[in-house]
């Protein structure tokens, strides 16, 4: 949590922002992964089946067996500093309170709370409130709207006003999908890569998957996502043929968005491209998602299906053009309301 977030500036009327991301366990150990999939698979925003039947079968069965799987995981990317997308998300916090105090020209009091996990919400409120906010902007770190995340936060920081019985002007900024900045600071950062490395023959821009039923029922997650990819490969001056839209992290049986990228992935290497590049719009800030599957798991699933080298091109995180964007994107709207 940033400076400005714990000092004494009650009656300030200052503006507040809610920096919201998914969150993650305490420790790469089966009982801080036991904690923090109870709480996250519990929430009926992550998992639509029917309570009588979901909730049974998670104690019964998935947290005996999954979060042994989760620790090994999340051990295979746990730094000397703890989990990598806490680091990030709090690098980026931090670099965007600075960005925010020279674009909005007045004080913003900033905090960071995780959906599920810590630093939470509620902490991240109770900051904000005593550091004088009188309106919030609750901005989750989504780029694409989705119920399980985007509303999940929503309704997770309504509940916790009414508990504090603070009750700011509230803005939620629903998503920022197709905003040019943070097109333009996607583009600048694969661009960035390529000069660096190379560039592979294709590139996969892969998204978190939902189950197909609740995007058929309206979700408006996989439009977004698909806008995303679209605005991005044009920005980046790609043939059809030279990208593609995929989606990972299924979990369960039932069918999720496709194509999936771990699908298209052998696809690739039986066709005999060797190369393949990826980039993760949907994830602002590295996590288990980006480093551990698909930099560490997908890459060696691609390499046994013929492949040679799967180049995972990292998260925005803190880069400078992406702390502009959100900086732009909050200013907006705090002028706005």
């Amino acid at each position: 949590m940033t400076d400005e977030a714990t000092s004494p500036t009650l009656g300030r009327n200052l503006p507040g922002v809610l920096l919201v991301n998914l969150g993650t366990p305490d420790a790469p150990t089966v009982p801080a992964l036991k904690r923090y999939l109870t709480e996250f698979l519990s929430d009926p925003d992550v998992v639509t089946l029917p309570r009588l039947f979901w909730l049974p079968l998670l104690y019964l069965v998935v947290l005996r067996t999954r979060p042994a799987k989760s620790a090994e995981a999340y051990a295979r990317i746990w730094t000397k500093e703890g989990s990598p997308l806490l680091l990030n998300s709090r690098a980026l916090e931090a670099k965007l309170q600075v960005a925010l105090r020279q674009r909005y020209g007045k004080p913003v009091v900033l905090a960071l709370g995780m959906r599920y996990g810590n630093p939470d919400i509620a902490k991240a409120l109770e900051a904000l409130q005593q550091g004088g906010a009188t309106r919030l902007l609750v901005l989750p770190l989504y780029p694409q709207y989705a119920a399980a995340t985007t509303a999940s936060s929503f309704r997770a920081v309504s509940r916790l006003l009414e508990r504090l019985g603070w009750s700011p002007r509230v803005r939620d900024l629903q998503d920022y999908h197709d905003h040019p900045a943070y097109i333009a600071a996607l583009a600048e950062s694969v661009e960035e890569y390529w000069d660096k490395n190379g560039r592979a023959a294709k590139l996969l821009i892969s998204f978190h998957g939902i189950p197909k039923q609740v995007s058929d029922a309206g979700d408006p997650y996989a439009g977004q996502c698909a806008a995303t990819a679209t605005a991005l490969a044009k920005r980046l001056g790609l043939s059809a043929d030279q990208w593609q839209l995929t989606f990972q992290s299924r979990f369960g049986k039932a069918r999720w968005l496709q194509p999936y990228t771990e699908t298209i992935l052998k696809e690739c290497a039986a066709k005999g491209i060797h190369e393949i590049d990826v980039v993760c719009p949907g994830f602002p800030a590295d996590c288990l998602e980006t480093l551990e599957e698909i930099a560490l798991r997908y890459a060696e699933g691609f390499r046994a299906a013929g492949g040679e080298r799967l180049r995972y091109i990292p998260a925005l995180n803190d880069r400078d053009s992406h702390v502009q964007a959100l900086a732009e994107i909050v200013v907006t709207a705090l002028k706005e309301a």
